[in-house]
């Protein structure tokens, strides 16, 4: 049912982020074993945030939350609306657990911050010029289970959320891959077929368009094998997300692979949960996870509408 796998997707997403919080941070050696990576960590892991209950999602989910509210109000990405709502997670905690904002990355705080200033979104992801962390990736998902355009149009708009915080065109080529592949993904392709098809669209999309061509090819690297060490670098991060959807058998084994990797694990969880939620579905999620998790309503709420509106087209 694609329901289930939009749903999937999305409390995939939440639940990698969530299950790896408490572990961010902790290098690879320091993670508990397979079978002792719960929301809840073994008794004497030092956690990384002391004063957040478990099943909390962190920036991660609450600006991916924000992209699919903005574009399930809008009919459209737009890139002001989903500005604005960033805008009010960073300074309010909308869609944050609690409304408690505990996890800002350095280059989404000052572009932000100039952006509540006065500096047009457009520009506010280039404060750092070359910055190029995971920070966009993270979030990017909704965008793929929403959108009804073409596989270009697609592409752009993934270009486009990046603008707010991580303008860099590595940024862009990762989430437009990324959104590609979830596409597929949902289309019915295993993972290994929707990658496949995802490098071909995009190299011919990138025929016209050759910073964006040099990015893929030479940062992304799709020839290579795919290799990834958990960090927030964020071609690191998507060949992380990958690497492991090559090789697990189930959603647990996705997300845990991710956090074993160590460093930047609510986001590489999060990251990979999104796409091993959308392969094995919402019922492929361990309850007891989906148990845990803060704030179940708000969430369903928004499920709804993005059911509601891919069942009217």
């Amino acid at each position: 049912m694609k329901n289930d796998a939009y749903a999937g997707g999305l409390y995939g997403l939440l639940i990698g982020d969530a299950l790896g919080v408490p572990y961010e941070f902790h290098m690879a050696g320091e993670i508990p074993a397979y079978e002792k990576i719960e929301m809840i960590p073994p008794m004497g892991f030092d956690k990384t945030y002391g004063n957040v209950d478990a099943g909390t999602w962190s920036d991660d989910g609450a600006q991916a939350l924000c992209l699919l509210d903005s574009l399930l109000a809008c009919g459209m990405f737009d890139l002001k609306d989903f500005s604005d709502r960033l805008s009010g997670w960073y300074e309010d905690g909308l869609w944050a657990v609690n409304g408690v904002v505990f996890d800002v990355g350095m280059q989404t705080s000052e572009a932000l911050s100039a952006y509540r200033s006065g500096l047009s979104p457009e520009k506010c992801g280039f404060l750092r010029p070359d910055g190029k962390g995971n920070g966009a990736l993270m979030r990017v998902l909704p965008l793929a289970l929403w959108h009804k355009g073409t596989d270009k149009d697609l592409v752009l708009d993934a270009h486009s959320q990046c603008l707010i915080t991580h303008g860099h065109p590595c940024n862009q080529v990762c989430c437009a891959l990324y959104c590609l592949v979830a596409r597929y993904l949902l289309g019915g392709a295993d993972f290994g077929a929707a990658l496949k098809e995802a490098v071909g669209v995009l190299r011919g999309i990138y025929q016209e368009m050759p910073i964006y061509e040099k990015e893929l090819e030479w940062s992304v690297r799709p020839e290579d094998e795919w290799k990834g060490r958990g960090s927030g670098y964020v071609v690191d991060c998507l060949r992380s997300a990958f690497m492991i959807m090559k090789t697990a058998e189930c959603y647990e084994n996705a997300v845990k692979y991710a956090i074993m990797l160590g460093d930047d694990t609510d986001t590489t969880a999060c990251v990979t949960g999104g796409l091993a939620g959308i392969q094995y579905g919402f019922q492929g999620i361990p309850k007891r996870w989906y148990d845990v998790l803060k704030e179940k309503e708000s969430v369903e709420e928004l499920l709804g509408r993005l059911c509601s509106a891919e069942g009217s087209n």
